[in-house]
């Protein structure tokens, strides 16, 4: 077994402490899933279950469970975008840059998100409700140019909807 001194900060420590029984239940599941085949991903589908997200600390838990090197468990949770590293937002907003999204100016509907959020793409808002992000193709061509809020889908939009769309969340 492989020996590895990380310096973790007191706010990472307090984290760990207010999460203890997360932490626990994904000791849990790298005990279960060590040595098996596609333990990574097993473990990380339940860490991001767990926290929401897989931020760095809860890599390195994994990789050491594990014993895997951190760059494996890394190059895994950037690679599918399942995995988030940093919180997601209660709704998370996906619009599509894909073909025939983008000729029909779904750059422009990005645009206006970001405007009308006040957030950057790749982004979570201030508040913690929204998450911006650019997807390619979401297989609703018809309808280009489509954004998804969650699992709602918009299409036929132009930069004008965007207002009403995100009045309705922030009413929820």
């Amino acid at each position: 077994m492989r020996s590895s001194v990380y310096f973790i900060n007191r706010e990472v420590m307090k984290l760990m402490a207010e999460n203890r029984d997360k932490y626990l239940q994904l000791d849990e599941v790298i005990r279960e899933n060590k040595g098996k085949q596609g333990a990574v991903m097993i473990t990380l589908q339940a860490a991001q279950n767990i926290f929401e997200h897989v931020p760095r600390d809860v890599q390195i838990r994994i990789a050491e469970g594990l014993d895997v090197p951190l760059s494996e468990v890394y190059g895994v949770a950037t690679f599918y975008s399942q995995f988030a590293l940093e919180p997601r937002g209660k709704y998370v907003i996906g619009v599509c840059l894909g073909t025939a999204c983008y000729v029909k100016g779904s750059k422009n509907i990005l645009e206006r998100l970001s405007k009308e959020l006040d957030v950057k793409v790749g982004s979570t808002t201030k508040d913690g409700r929204f998450t911006l992000r650019d997807t390619r193709c979401l297989g609703a061509c018809g309808l280009a140019p489509v954004i998804m809020i969650n699992d709602d889908v918009y299409g036929r939009l132009v930069p004008d909807d965007i207002p009403a769309i995100i009045e309705k969340y922030r009413a929820m």
